[in-house]
């Protein structure tokens, strides 16, 4: 059944079936009709994987053995994140698109059945369960050739309104806890399909960083009342250094701690704690400090830079009061053929070293020359 949202900034979402059973959800401007028909044959969908608990950090780990049969850099093409042409049948059955969001075919994480709970945490002996979640698959362009930085403004509104109704609509599922909207950027990260695309996870579970993000928060507000987030905000302000970018609802900045060669943090200047609370000021002007950034880093040394591209939100039921929405943009890149690894202290340890200052980092990325 054909299921029409509207949403913000004119975007109408279309719910159409794939011919496995999977949902494809088409987000466009333009008053686009979506009537195409997955002509590929039904394929049986992956079984759950499983949550096992790792209990010298109490951390859930998801075995998904299924996903070593996914699609690995195929070329052009074979793309299938590219619009089906004629007999080149691919996940989007339309010959067209501005923005798509499909359920995963190869899910790390998947909905599980009714009645689910996360086990109660009993060391060694906590037992194993379903690895309940969501994955989903979010194509930004049609434009196999080009990346989200190339996109338009038009376009990345049209990317944030995704998110934004994702995120809305994932968080009504009960076993979904946390959900993390992300991109990444090149095959130094690892990635497997070159066509522009981010994933959605919604977990059912409290990742390791959210979980020590809020017990940050948390005692910092015991401690002073105040919130985290805004406190380190505010420090950046009066600092000013590690300012990359700014517009009258964003800012955004290299970290006074920064991990990597170049990570930046986007945030609303208005502290929310996820997408969908972000007013429509924000979401008109997100596109312009986003695309700003992005081209800021390709512009460091005249390449494409690798990056990861993470939404950090408040959890769905939890803490909501304490975490704040922000945007961080890790790049592994710290010259021209040199890539940072992560060594013995940054893997075993997850002690980071940083070789260069967040000064220097933030003056390189504002010394880039836009182009007009």
């Amino acid at each position: 059944m054909v299921q029409i949202k509207e949403l913000g900034a004119g975007v109408l979402r279309n719910n159409r079936m794939m011919s496995d059973g999977r949902t494809i959800r088409y987000y466009d401007s333009q008053g686009q009709s979506r009537q195409a028909i997955d002509q590929r044959p039904q394929e049986e969908q992956p079984l759950i994987g499983e949550l096992r608990l790792d209990p010298l950090l109490n951390e859930w780990i998801a075995l998904a053995a299924h996903r070593q049969t996914r699609t690995f850099l195929p070329p052009k093409e074979l793309c299938p994140l590219c619009p089906t042409q004629g007999a080149a049948l691919t996940e989007i059955p339309e010959s067209d698109f501005e923005v798509v969001v499909f359920d995963n075919r190869f899910p790390s994480l998947r909905p599980p059945e009714t009645g689910w709970n996360l086990p109660e945490i009993n060391g060694p002996d906590t037992r194993v369960a379903p690895a309940a979640g969501v994955c989903e698959v979010v194509c930004f362009t049609p434009d196999h050739g080009q990346s989200f930085a190339d996109l338009s403004q038009r376009q990345v509104r049209t990317v944030l309104e995704a998110w934004r109704d994702r995120t809305s609509e994932l968080s009504k599922l009960d076993f979904v806890r946390q959900i993390f909207p992300f991109e990444n950027r090149g095959e130094e990260i690892g990635v497997t399909l070159m066509h522009p695309h981010g994933q959605i996870y919604a977990y059912s579970y409290l990742p390791p960083k959210t979980t020590q993000m809020l017990l940050a928060a948390t005692q910092h507000f015991d401690e002073t009342g105040r919130i985290l987030f805004d406190d380190l905000l505010a420090r950046e302000i009066r600092d000013e250094v590690r300012i990359v970018a700014h517009n009258d609802h964003w800012i955004a900045f290299v970290p006074f701690a920064a991990r990597y060669p170049f990570e930046i943090h986007v945030a609303p200047l208005i502290p929310v704690a996820d997408l969908t609370q972000l007013s429509p000021g924000a979401c008109d002007a997100f596109p312009e400090i986003a695309l700003e950034v992005l081209q800021r880093l390709d512009g460091v040394f005249n390449i494409p830079m690798a990056y990861i591209a993470a939404w950090h939100q408040a959890p769905v039921r939890e803490g909501r009061d304490l975490l704040r929405l922000h945007w961080q943009i890790t790049s592994v890149r710290r010259a021209p053929g040199k890539l940072k690894y992560l060594a013995g202290s940054e893997s075993a340890m997850g002690a980071f070293i940083m070789d260069m200052l967040p000064e220097q980092s933030a003056n390189q990325l504002r010394s880039v020359v836009l182009e007009k």
